[in-house]
């Protein structure tokens, strides 16, 4: 014989659901998702394929690279890119990461 000898029962399982606190969680895990991530990587989105379309010569852009340039044609998927002198280079659209005012380049160039 065991001194210590006890007997557990289990207590029967009840089915438990979806609480007004468990709901609230879930609606409050979604609207910082949508808030804080995916409403502003949309507005990026929105804003860079604006840009993209608004590209035309003479524009004064960086690339995501940091190379800066002026664009000299604009074609479907990319844009030829004045680095320097005669030197153009070919680039996606989507490489461009924004303009910059008319007169940039020129000004960094008399430095």
């Amino acid at each position: 014989m065991i001194p210590f000898e006890s007997v557990a029962y289990a207590q029967e399982a009840g089915a438990r659901g979806f609480g007004s606190l468990d709901i609230l969680l879930l609606a409050g895990f979604v609207a910082i998702f949508y808030f804080l991530l995916w409403r502003p990587q949309s507005k990026r989105r929105k804003e860079h394929q604006a840009l993209m379309a608004s590209l035309s010569k003479g524009d004064e852009v960086v690339t995501a690279g940091g190379i800066m340039g002026q664009v000299t044609k604009v074609e479907d998927d990319f844009v030829m890119l004045r680095v320097a002198g005669n030197l153009e280079l070919r680039l996606q659209k989507s490489a461009v990461g924004s303009t910059l005012p008319k007169g940039t380049l020129k000004a960094l160039d008399e430095k």
